[in-house]
């Protein structure tokens, strides 16, 4: 195997474990800090990591390889926005309705 493609398939398994080491750690500081707004821990942290790992794929597919510290930021952000969607909102800013 030429070694071009040897440090390319080294990169995208270094994006690839970066980002899913990214989505763990960040959905575990969700679940560590917010977990009365958050759902199951399981759901959390699949939804950490399955969001990053889309956040690296989509990143890659955009830049192309040789751009780990921005394929990673790709993968935070996507993931970031994967665990906003799974809160809740607190209990001091839920309003009841006129009925109730």
């Amino acid at each position: 195997m030429p070694l071009a493609v040897r440090e390319g398939t080294l990169m995208m398994f270094l994006e690839a474990l970066g980002s899913l080491v990214v989505g763990l750690v960040l959905a575990w500081a969700a679940v560590y800090r917010l977990p009365h707004r958050l759902p199951s821990r399981t759901l959390v942290l699949a939804t950490g990591v399955a969001g990053s790992l889309f956040g690296a794929f989509v990143t890659h597919t955009a830049l192309g390889a040789g751009h780990l510290l921005v394929v990673l930021g790709g993968a935070l952000t996507v993931s970031a926005a994967s665990l906003s969607l799974l809160l809740r909102p607190s209990e001091r800013l839920r309003r009841h309705s006129a009925t109730a």
